[in-house]
């Protein structure tokens, strides 16, 4: 009666691996997964699948064509009720920044929120969604260096040879696996001291290691861009001298001071879940739908030690993610899945957070007309409006970057609009988030 979400059990279902995985295997669960209203007892028993058509992005529409197929040839079990959510341009990326939820913390999920809650709010009361997939049974490239550790040489040839033909066939193809190995040997050569600090003295010099894969998209410059103990976020590109510098001195105390030495790819992978894990929490809180739970079973302790034990030489391959859990409803009796499936949707994501800039460009250009970061002394906002213009006309930059300061800046704003009400009372005098500057935090 008050629009809440359905009792029950629902799942995302996009067509995707890792949220049709769920869907397939929660629709198998026995007794009644599910409870649809208006529907009989035989229905009531089905789950309720999810699957979100975006009509306002022109680019990437055979990708998301091919996604809706794939979904709705899986969404054809007796035991799925299928719900399709249409949505226009109220639900690209970068819109519903000013009438938000305040997290507790910043995080890119926020510029995506508006976008997730149309989906979202057709769900059940408890929810399945297939985030951290990628982070958990995909291994960071940095693996080819434990490999090598290992002595396990052997093994990184078939991941250097399937890098050589996940960007189709080129002129480069045939020196792409001695370029992976010769990356992996330094990076297994390279200390953790010496690797901080060499990221520090690329923050200095305004030397960011994600230029090659900005100009050159796809899985070699992603894979070699990342084959480093340290490197400068996506969003260092456009942060002040001051800022960069202040960063390295923190890097080199970092190098200096005693640390559990482990090996580069373990450490990384690490780094890149526990920094997926943080974000995902601001995304339960900024997409909260009353009464609805949602659950992320890729991001269970127990999924997640049950990944990490498979072989390393496997999940380090591209496409591995999609074999293993094609495994994993192999083994629970489901193999009938419709072609292309474990298809990636990277540029269907492009294309739309593309889209959502260049729709949402005057809120953009608003919001870092006098921003907060700037006060800070943190960035520049001509040189933000200008990355913005930039990448909404087509160029090719840090889009998670873009995003990473969009939702800072958001964040600060909405605890602003808070200051002085309900978290520090009627009578307090309001302050500004961060009108005494950045205070140096030697844990960082």
């Amino acid at each position: 009666a008050r629009g809440g979400p359905a009792p029950g059990i629902g799942a995302d279902l996009s067509g995707g691996s890792a949220s049709a995985t769920l869907a397939l295997l929660a629709a198998g669960l026995p007794g009644m997964p599910g409870t649809l209203f208006g529907h009989g007892t035989e229905a009531g028993e089905r789950l309720l699948a999810v699957t979100f058509n975006d009509l306002a992005t022109a680019g990437g529409a055979r990708t998301r064509e091919a996604e809706l197929e794939r979904a709705g040839a899986i969404a054809a079990n007796p035991r799925l009720h299928h719900v399709v959510v249409a949505a226009g341009e109220e639900a690209l990326p970068y819109a519903g920044l000013h009438t938000g939820a305040l997290t507790d913390e910043p995080g890119p999920s926020l510029v995506i929120a508006e976008r997730h809650r149309r989906r979202l709010a057709a769900g059940s009361a408890d929810h399945f969604i297939g985030h951290g997939a990628r982070q958990v049974l995909d291994a960071h490239p940095a693996r080819l260096a434990d490999l090598l550790l290992d002595r396990r040489r052997r093994h990184l040839l078939r991941p250097a040879t399937a890098l050589a033909k996940a960007d189709g066939p080129s002129a480069q193809s045939f020196f792409v696996p001695f370029t992976v190995y010769r990356a992996a040997r330094r990076l297994a050569r390279t200390s953790y001291r010496d690797g901080v600090q060499e990221a520090a003295v690329r923050l200095l010099e305004r030397r960011f290691a994600d230029d090659q894969a900005v100009r050159d998209p796809g899985a070699v410059s992603a894979s070699l861009a990342a084959l480093t103990w340290c490197r400068p976020g996506p969003a260092a590109r456009w942060l002040t001298g001051e800022t960069l510098a202040e960063v390295s001195v923190r890097l080199e105390e970092a190098a200096m001071r005693p640390v559990l030495v482990r090996r580069p790819g373990e450490r990384r992978a690490d780094a890149a879940l526990a920094r997926y894990a943080a974000d995902h929490r601001v995304f339960e809180q900024a997409a909260e739908i009353r009464s609805q739970r949602l659950h992320a079973p890729f991001l269970d302790n127990q999924v997640v030690r049950a990944c990490r034990a498979l072989p390393e030489a496997l999940r380090v391959q591209p496409g591995a993610r999609a074999a293993v859990l094609r495994t994993v409803l192999a083994g629970a009796g489901i193999r009938e899945l419709p072609p292309g499936w474990g298809a990636t949707s990277h540029a269907a994501h492009t294309a739309a957070v593309r889209t959502g800039m260049r729709t949402w460009t005057g809120e953009l250009m608003t919001l870092f007309d006098a921003p907060l970061l700037a006060d800070a002394g943190l960035i520049e906002a001509r040189v933000i409006r200008k990355a913005l213009r930039a990448a909404a006309q087509g160029e090719r930059l840090p889009l998670d970057g873009l995003a990473e300061l969009v939702s800072t800046e958001v964040w600060l704003r909405r605890l602003l609009a808070r200051r002085g009400t309900c978290w520090t009372g009627t009578a307090a005098p309001r302050q500004r988030a961060v009108a005494g500057g950045v205070v140096p935090r030697p844990s960082l």
